[in-house]
This record gives C-alpha cells, structure tokens and sequence, in this order.
C-alpha cells in the first residue's frame, strides 16, 4: 500500500487541484497536509482577517475530505520538517505541492527539497491560469505591459480542468491538531471555503460583469478574490467556465483573472518588487502623519475615499474601483509612499495577495507597470461617474446618509456641513496642489 503526502498551501480544494489529482495518481492511499507555519506570522502575513477566513477553509476542505473518506491534517511548525516528520510516520514515497512565487513560497519549496530530495514533486498551474515564466517575451524573463502579455496569454494552451476526486483514502494513524478558531479583525468578513466559494460563483451573473463591474453602488463583482486568493476556486477552471460562456461579460472577467496571472509573472521575475519600487522614480514622497492617519480612518473628507476606506474595515475587502481610487490619492494626491498604504490593505484585506496587492499599488503610484506613471485618479469625476446617485457613500458614510443624490460628494458645498463630518485635507478646487508640477489628472 502506498502513501503520498498533498501538501496544501493556497489550493484549498477538491476540484481542479493538481496537487491532489498527483498524489492520487501516485499512490494508493493520500494524506492531505496543511501545516499552520510560525513563519507565516514572522513575515507579517498572519492579518487575523485571513487567519479568520483560512480556519473557514480548513473547516469546510477537512468535511469534503471526509464524505469521499479522507481527512485533513493539520500541523503547526515550520512546514519543512513537520512535512518531512509527517512523510517519515506515514512512509509516504512522494510529496506533492503547489509552486509559489513569493519569496516565502520558494523558501520553503527549497526547504521542502533540502528535507525531501528526489520524492518532492512541484507542480505548476495550480495557484495561476499560466505558470509563471510560461508566457514570456523573446529574449526577456517576463513581460512588463500587461496588453502584450495578454496576448501571448490569450495564444497559450492550458492544462484541462480536473474533476474533484469521487474517493480518497487517509491512512488510519497520523495525527493532526484542531482548526483554530480567530476573531477577525473586520466584523462584516465573509464565510470561507470551497463550498461557500463554488456557491457564489454558481450564483454570479458572469454575463452582466462588463456593464456592471464598475458600479460601486450596484456591488456587482464577483466577491471571488478571496476565494482565488486561498486556492478554494481553481483560476484554470473559472477562465474555462467563462470561455465556454463567450460574450462581453465572461470576456471581461477572464481579463481580470489574466491580470491575476500577469501580476504573478512580475513577482515571479522580480521578487524585490514586492517592497521596492519596480520603476524607481526617486521621488521624495511626503511622510504626513496626521494625512495617512485620517485615510486610513476614512476621514479625509472627500466621501468616495472615505467610503472605500471604512468599507475595507468593516468587511475586510473593497470594491476593485474603490482600492483605485483610495490608492491614488494617498500616492498621488497626498503624495505619500505606496509602501505604508500597501501595508495597511495587507494588514485588513481577506484577499491580501502579495502580488496582486503590491503590484496594483505600484501602478498606482507611479513606481510599476503602468505605462502612464502620472496617471491620477480625481476622486470628484470617479465619484459622478461610478457613483452617479450616491448610494456608495451614503451607504458607508452614515454621517452624509441624509444628503440626496450626488451631492454627497461635496459636502463642503452644502449650506451646513454635515456634523461628525471632516472638512477635506486637500482644497477639492484642486485636488493635485501638493503634486509636482505637469502631472495631469485622469478623470
């Protein structure tokens, strides 16, 4: 009787997982292993808003496990020895994990083969459509446009989808410890899971995503990321599913999850980018204490910002236009460093994805892949337009509830300023005083 070891990482599923369709492949009996890494903490990863969500994912991965007669193990220690220590009690002949593309990840990938050797098996396109270094420009690592990178994604083939295992088999024996239970630190933060995550996905309208992912009030994306983020929902299925679909909406969602993949590419090629600027521009950014402390509290007194702001604490995640338009004007409004703010989504997002995260705060600010730099978002215009009646606002700023329509923008221009309310920290006649001279605004 032979036994492997899938060790899971951010592939927390039974369907289209890899990692799992291997070790099945490759032995009669299969243990699925987590291992709840003091490292992880070290780092500064361990937001209790993720650490939340993960006990979900274990809790929901272990009872799948157990209607098709497994089980999860669960270990706390650093995941190089206790995977080894694991492989040892069970005999295992091989082990199977998720490549990763994080500093973090191939640390403990060299960790694993230094414990391991020949019987760790590493597989790719697990945590992405394209592996990254799949899709690469000739003579170069990785590609730094996101639309000739989508391109050349577009004419590459993916691997087929995998059915979830109708039967799998844990060793009687091994030992494993309880899902912790974590109060997160955001009270409105959704349910995880593969089961609650293939249930929002068969509940979306992936057909209106083109006309309706923009609207801030209509709350019409998906809610998938943190589902993606921990590997409950395959990318590599989602991208199929929505092919099969065709049409503007699915076309326009398969985009998003190309940038997901474009993202990990950068990081991939250039692990720095992940703290240091991917373009440096040697700007002086200003360190304005009092500022970031109001934008991260959602008092700046522009009411879209704040909006998004207080709506990141409470659930734990923001609307995708919302976390573009926050960032810009803490980079470029306020012209503060990307760094402070891309800690701050770190330390609350559920979806918190190093590469994603950082990488769209880079392009934010100036520092990344966005082929216009001074770019900037005016928070006025991206207000009228994606938020045309004020629902957003008023929705996440009970202080303007009682303002009509889009008025609630400016509440500076009222007759009374609403009590409880901040007066602006920037003059909203001209929301780019304090940037450099010749940089233009994007609407």
């Amino acid at each position: 009787m032979t036994i492997a070891i899938a060790l899971l990482t951010q592939d927390l599923r039974l369907h289209d997982n890899p990692v799992l369709h291997a070790a099945l492949r490759s032995a009669d009996e299969v243990v699925p292993l987590f291992v709840l890494d003091p490292d992880v903490e070290a780092a500064g990863f361990a937001a209790a808003n993720r650490r939340a969500f993960l006990a979900d994912c274990l809790t929901d991965l272990d009872a799948s496990l157990r209607r098709i007669g497994g089980r999860l193990v669960l270990r706390h220690g650093r995941s190089a020895p206790e995977t080894a220590r694991l492989a040892a009690e069970t005999g295992a002949v091989t082990v199977h994990v998720a490549a990763g593309v994080s500093g973090f990840a191939r640390r403990r990938e060299h960790a694993l083969r230094a414990e391991l050797g020949e019987r760790l098996h590493v597989h790719d396109g697990s945590l992405t459509v394209a592996p990254p270094g799949a899709v690469t420009p000739s003579g170069k690592d990785h590609y730094a446009v996101f639309t000739p990178y989508f391109r050349a994604w577009q004419q590459t083939a993916r691997r087929p989808v995998h059915r979830a295992p109708a039967v799998l088999r844990t060793p009687e024996g091994p030992a494993g410890a309880a899902v912790p239970s974590v109060r997160p630190d955001s009270p409105g933060l959704p349910p995880g899971g593969e089961s609650e995550g293939r249930r929002l996905w068969k509940a979306y309208d992936v057909d209106r995503y083109a006309e309706v992912h923009d609207d801030l009030a209509a709350d019409s994306t998906s809610r998938l990321s943190p589902y993606l983020h921990f590997g409950c929902l395959s990318a590599t299925e989602l991208t199929a599913r929505a092919g099969d679909r065709g049409g503007p909406g699915a076309e326009a969602f398969v985009r998003q999850l190309v940038w997901r993949d474009f993202h990990h590419q950068v990081l991939a090629a250039r692990p720095r980018a992940a703290w240091h600027d991917y373009r440096p521009k040697h700007d002086g950014w200003t360190a304005d204490s009092r500022e970031a402390a109001a934008w991260r509290e959602g008092r700046t007194g522009f009411p879209v910002v704040d909006a998004g702001m207080r709506q990141l604490a409470h659930e734990g995640w923001m609307h995708n236009r919302a976390r573009l338009l926050t960032a810009s004007f803490l980079t470029k409004t306020l012209y503060q460093d990307w760094r402070p703010g891309a800690r701050h989504f770190l330390d609350l997002l559920v979806d918190g994805d190093l590469a994603n995260n950082q990488l769209n705060w880079q392009w934010v600010a100036g520092t990344g892949t966005d082929t216009r730099p001074n770019r900037v978002l005016n928070p006025l215009t991206q207000a009228d337009r994606l938020d045309p009646d004020g629902a957003y606002v008023r929705r996440w700023v009970p202080e303007l509830a009682g303002i009509p329509g889009r008025a609630v923008h400016r509440p500076w221009s009222l007759d009374r300023r609403p009590e409880g309310y901040p007066p602006p920290l920037v003059d909203p006649a001209d929301v780019s005083a304090r940037l450099r001279q010749g940089r233009g605004l994007d609407g």
